[in-house]
């Protein structure tokens, strides 16, 4: 878990804020999962201020309804985009939640735009729905920050995930990326970033 175990690796523990100070830069649409924010513990904690950023979360199941009160009290608006008609968040009623139900990932997207006036959306969230964005040809840019750690495994998850590539035919699903910068940190880590061209 790179938020609750880098931090206790010597080596990449040190130059770690660099990457939270980077994120804070992001677009003022964040775009994530039920399942990575339950995992930070949003279903039981407490309820933060409000912030500049608009949140998009995809999930059907992981948040509570404390999960959902959560990201309505720290969002600007905050959109949840589901296939669960029993999602707890139809028992909230607040001015700022949005719900995109039944829709497909770019449909949900061009809503976003439409109704609520997101021009960008940054993602961050894991391999999986990075591998959702990356097949179906939504994603413009992408910036990663490299620490300075190796894990490895088969089981372990990656920037992009979710099913292989198993044929020339799928090869169209691949992104092409032109580098645009390319920054040293700190403690070794380093950032890159890139458009991607195809």
């Amino acid at each position: 878990d790179f938020d609750k175990d880098l931090p206790n690796i010597a080596g990449a523990k040190e130059g770690l804020g660099q990457y939270y100070d980077i994120e804070q830069t992001t677009d003022l649409w964040s775009f994530n999962s039920g399942r990575v924010q339950a995992k930070m513990g949003v279903n039981t904690a407490e309820m933060p201020a409000k912030t500049p950023v608009s949140f998009v979360l995809l999930d059907n199941h992981h948040l509570s309804e404390h999960g959902v009160r959560y990201f309505c009290a720290r969002s600007q608006q905050f959109v949840l985009i589901t296939s669960n008609a029993k999602h707890p968040a139809f028992q909230v009623t607040e001015d700022n939640l949005h719900i995109i139900r039944g829709e497909s990932l770019p449909n949900a997207l061009i809503r976003l735009k439409k109704e609520y006036g997101c021009e960008r959306l940054t993602v961050q969230s894991g391999g999986t729905i990075n591998g959702l964005f990356l097949r179906k040809k939504l994603i413009d840019y992408v910036d990663i920050v490299v620490a300075p750690v190796l894990i490895g495994g088969k089981e372990t998850s990656t920037l992009i995930d979710g099913s292989s590539l198993k044929s020339v035919d799928e090869l169209s699903g691949i992104g092409v990326l032109k580098l645009i910068d390319c920054t040293v940190l700190q403690n070794s880590y380093i950032r890159l970033r890139y458009r991607v061209i195809a």
